[in-house]
C-alpha cells in the first residue's frame, strides 16, 4: 500500500444540495491528495435513482469550484483513465462483481416481494425483536437461494422473476480493521444484516458499487464521515469475498460536525433555526421553490471557509489559526484528525472571514465592492473607494458590511444616534461646533493631520475637553458612534461635505 500513489475520492450522492459538512469531507480528501502528490477524484454515486434531485450534481461541482477544492479528474473536471465517474453510467461494470460473489457463495438471490418483507418485519416485532433484519436467522424462512431448491431458483430466474442479490453475512464473526482516525475498530456480524448488493434491473446498490469503483479506480484511502462507519465492516467483507483484500483502501472516518447548541450532528434545520447558512452556495428547492442562502451569497470568502472547515476536527498541532491553502496542504495529515466531534461555531466562521477581509488590499476590496456600489447608485472613483475600504475594513465581517456600515460616505445620513447626542450635548455646544466649522473653513490643506491639529488647537483654546466634542463630531459626520477615526472621515468626505454636516448637526442636535 505504501508504494501505491495516493488516490482519494469524494463520492457524494445527488439527492439534494451538498451540506457544509460534505464540503469538509471533500476538503480533507483534497488536502491529503495534494500533500502527497496524489490524485483527488469526484465520483457521483447515483445508484438510488428514486432520490435523485435535479440540479444537485451541478451544485456539487460548482461548490467545489467556488471553494477551490478542485479534483484532478471526475464529473465536471475532466476525464481520466477511469471514466465515466457517474455510477449510473458504469452500470454494466458491476454485474461481474455480483456474479463472482454468487459463485463463491458469499451472496445469494432473494425473491421476496415488498409485502413479504414487511410481513417478516411485523412478525419479528410481534415476537419481541426490536430491530427486525434480513439476516442469518430470518433468511432461512424467506424466499431466497439459501432456502429454496436449486431447481426452483433456476426456474424463477428463467421466468424473469424480480430478484435482488444479498450479501451472505457470516454469523457471529468479528470484523476488525484499522481506521486511520479511530484506530482498531471491531464489529460482530451478528449485529449486521444481509445488505442488498444488486438488483434484477442491473443497478447495484451503494455498497457494491462503492467497493467495485474504489477497486477499479485504484483508490488508496477512503476518507468519509462517521455516519458511514457502520457500513465499513460490510465493505471489508466484500473486499475479502472478492479476493481483493490486498487492494483494499485504508479507511478514515471523520468525526461528526456537531450542533452549536446541543448534541448530535449538524443539520440544515440547525442552520435555519439559528440563522446561518448550511450550504456552500445558495440552493433553490426544485419542488417548493424555497431558497436557502449559501456561504458565497452571505459574503464569505472561499479561502476563509476552507480555513474554518479545515480546523473543524483537525489542527496542525500549533496555535496558528490562519492558514493559507498552501499551508494547509503542507501541514495536513490524517494522524492529526480528532476522534471527537467538532462543535460548529458560526461566530468563529465569521471571525475567519473578518481576518481574511482585513488582510486584503484596499484595491482588491474596492474592485470587489465596485459592482455593489454601482447597484446602489454610488458614483465614486477608484481612489475614493480604496481609501474608503481602508477606513472600514477593520470593522467589517463581510464585503456587504462595508457599504452598509459606511453608507454615509456616499449618501446623506439616514438617522442620528439621539441617545449618544444627549449624553454629550449642552446649550454651549451649538456655538462651539459652528465656531469649529468657521475655524476649519480657513484650512487650505484638508488632510487628516492638518484637520486634527487645527481642530484640537481650537477646542483647547475654548477650554473644552476633547472627549466632550469628539463623540458629537462623529455623530454629526456618520450619524453613529461607530466608525473610522473622525479626522480620517473628514479628509475622505472632503471639506465642503464635512463642514456642512457639522453645521447641520449643530442646529439639529439642539432640538433633541
Amino acid at each position: 500500500m505504501s508504494e501505491r500513489k495516493i488516490r482519494v475520492r469524494f463520492a457524494p450522492s445527488p439527492t439534494g444540495p451538498m451540506h457544509i459538512g460534505g464540503m469538509r469531507t471533500a476538503l480533507f480528501n483534497y488536502l491529503l491528495a495534494k500533500q502527497s502528490g496524489g490524485d483527488f477524484i469526484l465520483r457521483i454515486e447515483d445508484t438510488d435513482q428514486n432520490r435523485f434531485v435535479p440540479g444537485a450534481e451541478n451544485f456539487i461541482i460548482e461548490s467545489l469550484k467556488w471553494c477551490g477544492i478542485e479534483p484532478n479528474e471526475g464529473l465536471g473536471f475532466g476525464d481520466g483513465e477511469f471514466a465515466p465517474y457517474r455510477q449510473s453510467e458504469r452500470k454494466t461494470l458491476y454485474k461481474e462483481f455480483s456474479d463472482k460473489l454468487l459463485a463463491s457463495g458469499d451472496a445469494y438471490y432473494a425473491f421476496d416481494t415488498p409485502e413479504e418483507l414487511e410481513l417478516m418485519r411485523t412478525n419479528m416485532q410481534a415476537q419481541g425483536v426490536p430491530n427486525p433484519a434480513y439476516n442469518a436467522v430470518s433468511r432461512q424462512y424467506m424466499k431466497n437461494s439459501t432456502s429454496l431448491s436449486e431447481d426452483e431458483v433456476k426456474a424463477r430466474l428463467a421466468n424473469g422473476e424480480p430478484f435482488v442479490v444479498r450479501f451472505k453475512m457470516p454469523r457471529n464473526e468479528e470484523v476488525k480493521f484499522n481506521d486511520e482516525v479511530r484506530g482498531w475498530v471491531t464489529f460482530n456480524t451478528s449485529q449486521l444484516d444481509d445488505k442488498v448488493l444488486y438488483k434484477s434491473d442491473g443497478m447495484p446498490t451503494y455498497h457494491l458499487a462503492n467497493v467495485a469503483d474504489d477497486y477499479m479506480m485504484k483508490i488508496t484511502h477512503v476518507i468519509r464521515g462517521e455516519e458511514w462507519l457502520s457500513s465499513a465492516p460490510l465493505h471489508v467483507l466484500l473486499y475479502r469475498a472478492l479476493g481483493l483484500e490486498s487492494a483494499m483502501p485504508k479507511f478514515a472516518h471523520l468525526s461528526l460536525i456537531l450542533k452549536p447548541d446541543g448534541n448530535g450532528k449538524l443539520s440544515k434545520r440547525d442552520g435555519d433555526r439559528l440563522g446561518f447558512p448550511s450550504f456552500p452556495l445558495s440552493w433553490q428547492d426544485p419542488e417548493t421553490g424555497n431558497i436557502s442562502e449559501g456561504y458565497r451569497e452571505k459574503g464569505f470568502f472561499p479561502e476563509a471557509v476552507m480555513n474554518f472547515l479545515a480546523l473543524l476536527g483537525w489542527n496542525p498541532g500549533t496555535n496558528q489559526e490562519i492558514l493559507s491553502k498552501e499551508e494547509l496542504i503542507a501541514q495536513f495529515s490524517i494522524e492529526k484528525v480528532h476522534k471527537a466531534g467538532a462543535r460548529f461555531d458560526y461566530e468563529k466562521a465569521k471571525w475567519f472571514n473578518h481576518q481574511y477581509l482585513k488582510a486584503k488590499s484596499n484595491a482588491e476590496l474596492a474592485n470587489a465592492i465596485r459592482p455593489l456600489a454601482k447597484e446602489k447608485g454610488y458614483d465614486v472613483n477608484s481612489e475614493y473607494l480604496e481609501t474608503f475600504c481602508g477606513l472600514m475594513k477593520e470593522r467589517a465581517t463581510f464585503l456587504t458590511d462595508l457599504l452598509e456600515m459606511g453608507y454615509y460616505f456616499f449618501i446623506e445620513i439616514k438617522e442620528y444616534d439621539i441617545a449618544g447626542v444627549k449624553k454629550k450635548w449642552s446649550s454651549d455646544k451649538k456655538e462651539l461646533m459652528h465656531g469649529l466649522v468657521a475655524h476649519l473653513q480657513n484650512l487650505s490643506n484638508f488632510s487628516t493631520q492638518e484637520i486634527e491639529a487645527s481642530a484640537k488647537a481650537f477646542i483647547a483654546e475654548k477650554q473644552v475637553k476633547i472627549g466632550e466634542v469628539m463623540p458629537l463630531l462623529r455623530i454629526a459626520l456618520a450619524g453613529t458612534m461607530q466608525g473610522p477615526p473622525v479626522f480620517d472621515m473628514m479628509q475622505l468626505l472632503g471639506k465642503e461635505k464635512s463642514l456642512a454636516r457639522i453645521s447641520k448637526a449643530a442646529d439639529l442636535f439642539d432640538t433633541f
